[in-house]
C-alpha cells in the first residue's frame, strides 16, 4: 500500500501537535528547501550533485554515518560546496528501537565520523551539524524532548513523495508540485532506496519550481524563518508596537 495520500494529513496532524520540530518554514515567504535523505552514496549522490552545481541550488543532505564512512570523497565534497548537513544517524534503524544512551551514541558517532572525514574540528561539528530527522519518521515525545536536551534541533518535513518505492520520476514530480507551498520542506533521498530517479527527479523539478517563483534556501534558513516565527507569536503586542514604529 502506498503511504504517499496518507502524509499531507500526517503533517496536519503531526505540526501543531509538536510545534517545537521543524515542519515548515515561512508560508508567507516563496522559499523552499530541497532535502536528501540516507546518503551519501557511491553512484547517486554524484549525479545529484552534479544537477544542484548545473541550477546552483543549495540542498540540504541528513546523512547516514555509515555512507559517511563509505563515501568520504562524496562526503568532502558536498561539505565543501556549501550544502548544508544534517544528521540521519549512524545506520538506518528507527529511534524507537534505540535506548536513551544507544541514541545518543548513534547521533555522537555520526558526529565524529562527519568530523574525521571531512576533516573538521568536531566542536565546530558539534556545533554546527546539530539538525536531526529521524529515519522513517518515527519519533516520540520523549525522543524530541532528548533530542532538545543534548542540542539537537528536531526536523520533520511536509512533501514527502514517497521516492523510495520507486513509483516513477513522473509520479514523484507530480506529487511534490502538487503539494509545494510557501515554506515547503520537501523529502527525498540519495541512498540505497530512491536514488536512483534522484538525479532525473530534481533536474526536472528544479526550472518549473522556479519558473512557479519559488526560491531554494537550506533548512537552516527555514529554522531561522521558525525562530522568528515563533517569536512573534509569543509577543504580538512588541511585534504590533514595531510595525507602529515603521508607519510612524
Amino acid at each position: 500500500m502506498q503511504l504517499a495520500p496518507f502524509f499531507p494529513l500526517l503533517h496536519k496532524v503531526l505540526k501543531p501537535t509538536f510545534p517545537d520540530c521543524l515542519w515548515v518554514g515561512n508560508t508567507a515567504s516563496p522559499t523552499i528547501a530541497l532535502t536528501f535523505d540516507d546518503g551519501p552514496h557511491s553512484q547517486h549522490t554524484p549525479l545529484l550533485l552534479e544537477v544542484l552545481d548545473r541550477h546552483q541550488v543549495p540542498a540540504s543532505f541528513f546523512w547516514l554515518g555509515m555512507c559517511v564512512q563509505r563515501s568520504p570523497e562524496i562526503a568532502q565534497r558536498i561539505w565543501q560546496s556549501g550544502h548544508w548537513i544534517g544528521l540521519h544517524g549512524y545506520t538506518h534503524q528507527s529511534f524507537t528501537r534505540l535506548t536513551t544512551q544507544e541514541l545518543q551514541q548513534n547521533l555522537t558517532r555520526t558526529q565524529e565520523t562527519i568530523a574525521q572525514v571531512c576533516e573538521v574540528d568536531l566542536a565546530y561539528v558539534q556545533q554546527n551539524i546539530r539538525d536531526v530527522r529521524p529515519p522513517n519518521g518515527l519519533f516520540t515525545p520523549q525522543i524530541l524532548q532528548n533530542l532538545q536536551q543534548w542540542n539537537y534541533r528536531p526536523v520533520m518535513w511536509s512533501v514527502v513523495p514517497e521516492d523510495w518505492v520507486r513509483p516513477g520520476v513522473d509520479v514523484v514530480i507530480e506529487r511534490v508540485l502538487n503539494q509545494t507551498c510557501n515554506g515547503s520542506l520537501i523529502v527525498l533521498h540519495d541512498g540505497y532506496h530512491g536514488g536512483e530517479d534522484v538525479a532525473a527527479t530534481v533536474d526536472r523539478l528544479i526550472p518549473t519550481l522556479l519558473e512557479r517563483g519559488y526560491q531554494f534556501v537550506t533548512v537552516d534558513r527555514l529554522w531561522q524563518q521558525h525562530t522568528a516565527i515563533a517569536a512573534m507569536t509569543a509577543h504580538p503586542a512588541q511585534v504590533k508596537l514595531v510595525n507602529k514604529g515603521n508607519d510612524d
